[in-house]
């Protein structure tokens, strides 16, 4: 288990401002194949060590008017940014409304760095935090107990939570730095992981997983029809040591047909990328904690862009508005079922054709939101 670092953002003279632009490299699904110690009235800055400068780290958020307009509703309060990145969303928030916070948490220390410069000039508002969003509930625990950096209401106390938001997924700067082995189309080491700093790289995963294992994972994370026959191609092909033998591994175990629709190693990356960060397994747990710590008229927004995290984000919140009912649809509850949250909306919200337009990264995003009733 590591140990997460916590900087709460200060004022300062200057700050660096996060370009907004889309990724360098060919568009490749940018997200999914498919779709400190001290208490919080201390005044000193610790440095969240080893990030790097926020100028690596270029980024757009995906449908953010959509999620400011979710969230200005809620009361005031901290809104628990789950998957900060460079602090886009963030920043758009604590600029629109003056009585928000914003707790952010990512595990990915350049992205760390780019917040906590885009985000110094709010101050107190902002307390960026390195942790992966399975945490979020021992974080909120601590932070409304003192026991870690966290913002304060007029009256010194802590403020509560009043939005949780989750934008999943691997981002465009990622992708575009070649040595984190997120990219089919830059040939570097086979690591995958968004921390660097621990866990299993996913050269080291698929030296160790049998045909079996390897078949599942890619079914199941890549969706992936002919996972049983790129599962034998890279059992067959180890070691494989760097993305490029990866991609064209993959790219040679599957008929020409398949490789004229677009890139075959797509699916496989991402089901890897998924397996290697525990991606799928986090965020169950983290959507049962989000409903947790918020108050009521509290919200919580997923933006998801793999048909497996819209399910799990489907799932989760069906099962807090109905209260766990168990009573047939057609008939009144008569099983006690409390409803712990309404959903804002029918479905899911698709990007914008504007939206896909500026930013290919939207283009399989859906957002699902909730907001928390007063039970």
């Amino acid at each position: 288990m590591s140990t997460y670092g916590s900087t709460r953002i200060n004022s300062c003279s200057h700050h660096a401002e996060t370009m907004r632009s889309p990724s360098t490299v060919p568009v490749e699904d940018l997200s999914s194949a498919l779709f400190s110690a001290c208490r919080p009235r201390c005044r000193a800055t610790s440095s969240v060590e080893g990030l790097q400068m926020a100028s690596t780290f270029h980024h757009q958020s995906v449908q953010l008017a959509e999620v400011l307009e979710l969230l200005m509703p809620v009361p005031a309060g901290v809104v628990v940014d789950c998957t900060l990145g460079g602090g886009g969303h963030a920043q758009a928030l604590l600029e629109a409304r003056a009585d928000l916070s914003i707790v952010g948490l990512d595990r990915d220390q350049v992205a760390l760095a780019a917040a906590t410069n885009r985000l110094a000039r709010f101050g107190s508002r902002a307390v960026v935090i390195r942790s992966t969003f399975d945490q979020l509930a021992n974080i909120v625990r601590e932070g409304m107990d003192g026991q870690r950096p966290w913002p304060l209401a007029a009256d010194g106390k802590p403020q509560p939570v009043v939005g949780v938001l989750f934008d999943l997924g691997v981002s465009s700067p990622q992708l575009d730095e070649a040595d984190r082995g997120f990219s089919y189309r830059l040939d570097a080491p086979l690591d995958m992981r968004m921390d660097q700093s621990q866990g299993q790289t996913a050269r080291e995963l698929l030296d160790v997983i049998d045909l079996d294992a390897l078949t599942d994972l890619l079914r199941d994370n890549g969706e992936d029809r002919m996972a049983r026959r790129i599962a034998k191609a890279i059992l067959a092909a180890r070691p494989i040591l760097t993305t490029g033998e990866l991609a064209e591994t993959v790219a040679q175990a599957v008929p020409a047909a398949v490789r004229r629709r677009g890139h075959p190693a797509k699916r496989t990356f991402q089901a890897l990328r998924i397996a290697v960060n525990g991606e799928l397994d986090q965020l169950e747990r983290a959507l049962t904690d989000a409903l947790d710590v918020l108050v009521p008229g509290g919200r919580c927004i997923v933006l998801s862009y793999h048909s497996g995290e819209d399910r799990l984000v489907k799932t989760a919140f069906a099962a807090a508005r109905t209260g766990g009912c168990t009573c047939p649809p057609q008939l009144p509850c008569v099983c006690g079922a409390v409803p712990r949250v309404k959903k804002l909306h029918g479905g899911s919200i698709g990007a914008t054709a504007d939206e896909m337009a500026e930013n290919p990264r939207a283009e399989s995003v859906r957002l699902r939101a909730v907001e928390k009733l007063n039970v």
